[in-house]
């Protein structure tokens, strides 16, 4: 943020001068981003005061704005011992009230270190967030009776605070170190106006009803099993079913673009991954075993496998560029208290691909694989935009290859005339990256896909093939998964359509609700040649009336419902109910067939 000493109350800008008495604090008051930053984190503060007052033995550790709100990790119990749960929120919410209507100006006190260190010798949590700042100044900020360190801005009165919500309440690790004690973590949002604020809680509601863990319960998509282990998704025959059909669709696509299927090892040997650099990098992530006292590791990627597919023949420049893709399970050890849903798990599968080419060929690799990354979001309807992810502090490979790779990227978008941002220090240990970012029906962002230029594995490999002089070089390797992982986008994509998936992927394309047992011969032979045809058909047949029969249909989102009673069985007809278009309707037998066949091929790939 640049040094402005205004904020700004609609369209009107108002001088706050040196509020602080320190100097000037770059302060808007609208719901830009920038604003949002300094209102939320604001909020923050006046979160803890009341907290504070509610709870005068709290202490206090973080209390950071984040992209969709903000949060505070706190030490605080009640009275009676109990920790806070998420019926305290409300009270927490009330007592932040009454500050606001204090109208407490917020005031800046700059110290030193040591100074603050002297202030807060009895309190060990602030003792921790001492240990994260540089020697030098330190900035504490006082309203009413309370005060953090924090290096701002903020508002200078909590009368701008005054739109805010509490969301959420969970536990976080100090510092996110799971060997240290556990906080309790409060989540909020908070904007500049009354409006801004209904539209997200409006949208926080919404995005409730689709969640895609109830719509996974409701659906017979997946579940989780203690038993099993946390971050361990179990495929339900639903589920299971909508996997597959996502997954022949695109074998079909990546065997017309030009790849070739490939599967490599779940569990390598560690030499493998210390050649890839993985066990120096990306240790912390993995799962390691022993086998008759040589260590293995579970992969966490399937570049390494992919390589050895590489490895296994002489290749010539006349072969390149070879496109290899599996659906590869990976496993990767997330700490408990990300994991959500499909969204963050420990097992998944990725739709992973590499190519292997030229130097001269990255470009035109580049496109084909955004070709097929909007061909892919237009078919479910996503809007997404592009960011190149550069050189992380940890990383392998020198510089100059790191800038090289970083370049193909942007001249590849460049001349695509495809807008992107830049994540400095973003990008994967061995590589710079494109992350695709999609926005869903509720104009939320999610990271999924990415392509990736790895110049640093051909060359730990040692991977080679014969240019047209008969001369060894070097190929270029390019980590591409579009979707990200099964799991994740099916999650992603159960919210985005609240369930209402297209028909050609539905798990169930048809519910067969037989009137009584007479009619039951009928929905079985209906059943089967649907079988015949691709579709996927179910017989509600259980013994319920038949109006629960078909509420159960529809809690599954099957997309058609044929009733099948007298006059169906004698005409060769189905009364047929179309979820999608709300429309009830008759057809013969012949033309239900021809109705679903046509509907199968409504897909863009």
């Amino acid at each position: 943020m640049s040094d402005i000493i205004a904020y700004k109350v609609g369209d009107a800008v108002v001088d706050t001068q040196s509020y602080d008495g320190v100097g000037g604090e770059p302060i808007f008051y609208d719901n830009s981003t920038d604003a949002l930053e300094v209102i939320r984190h604001s909020s923050a503060h006046l979160m803890a005061a009341a907290i504070q007052a509610l709870y005068p033995d709290a202490k206090f550790f973080v209390g950071p704005a984040i992209e969709d709100g903000f949060y505070y990790d706190i030490r605080v119990s009640k009275a009676s011992g109990e920790k806070l749960g998420e019926d305290d929120l409300a009270q927490i919410e009330k007592k932040m009230k009454e500050l606001v209507e204090q109208k407490d100006e917020i005031k800046k006190i700059a110290s030193t270190k040591s100074e603050v260190a002297t202030r807060y010798a009895h309190d060990d949590l602030k003792q921790e967030v001492l240990k994260r700042i540089p020697d030098g100044v330190v900035s504490l900020y006082q309203q009413g009776g309370f005060e953090d360190i924090c290096r701002g801005p903020h508002v200078p009165n909590v009368k701008f605070c005054r739109y805010f919500k509490l969301t959420r309440i969970a536990g976080a690790y100090l510092g996110g170190d799971e060997e240290r004690e556990m906080l309790t973590r409060i989540y909020g949002t908070a904007f500049a106006t009354k409006e801004a604020l209904n539209e997200h809680l409006r949208i926080l509601e919404e995005a409730k009803k689709r969640d895609h863990r109830k719509l996974g319960a409701e659906m017979g998509f997946f579940r989780f099993d203690d038993d099993v282990g946390a971050g361990l998704p179990i495929w339900l025959p639903q589920g299971a079913r909508m996997r597959s059909r996502l997954e022949q669709k695109l074998f079909r696509v990546h065997r017309l673009r030009g790849y070739e299927p490939v599967r490599g090892p779940e569990i390598l040997k560690s030499d493998a991954w210390k050649i890839s650099g993985h066990y120096a990098n990306y240790k912390e992530n993995m799962y390691f075993t022993q086998i008759e006292d040589q260590e293995y590791g579970i992969k966490p990627m399937n570049c390494v496998g992919h390589i050895k597919v590489y490895q296994s023949d002489v290749r010539s420049y006349r072969d390149l560029p070879l496109k290899f893709f599996e659906y590869g399970v990976v496993h990767r050890h997330e700490k408990s208290g990300v994991m959500h849903g499909l969204f963050r798990v420990r097992e998944f599968t990725q739709d992973d691909a590499h190519l292997f080419c030229m130097p001269s060929q990255i470009k035109e690799n580049v496109y084909e694989i955004l070709d097929f990354v909007d061909m892919l979001m237009r078919e479910f309807k996503f809007d997404y935009e592009m960011m190149i992810s550069t050189k992380p502090a940890k990383a392998v490979g020198d510089d100059e290859v790191w800038e090289t790779a970083t370049n193909a990227l942007k001249n590849a978008l460049d001349e695509k005339n495809l807008p992107y941002t830049i994540d400095e220090g973003g990008g994967a240990f061995y590589g710079p990256k494109i992350d695709i970012k999609i926005t869903d029906a509720l104009k939320r962002k999610w990271q999924c896909g990415t392509i990736q230029v790895d110049f640093n594995l051909p060359q730990r490999f040692d991977l080679t093939y014969v240019d047209e002089n008969n001369t060894k070089q070097r190929p270029v390797m390019l980590h591409r998964a579009i979707m990200g992982s099964f799991e994740r986008f099916i999650g992603i994509l159960l919210e985005h359509t609240a369930g209402e998936l297209p028909f050609w992927l539905a798990p169930t394309q048809v519910a067969i609700v037989p009137v009584g047992e007479s009619h039951i011969g009928y929905a079985k032979e209906i059943h089967s040649e649907l079988l015949n045809l691709g579709v996927e058909s179910e017989i509600y047949g259980k013994s319920e009336t038949l109006n629960k029969r078909i509420r159960t249909a529809e809690k599954a989102h099957v997309p058609l419902i044929i009733v099948l009673g007298d006059k169906e069985v004698s005409s060769r007809s189905v009364a047929l109910r179309d979820r999608q278009t709300r429309e009830q309707s008759e057809s013969s037998l012949g033309e239900f067939y021809t109705f679903v066949q046509n509907k199968l091929k409504e897909v863009s790939f």
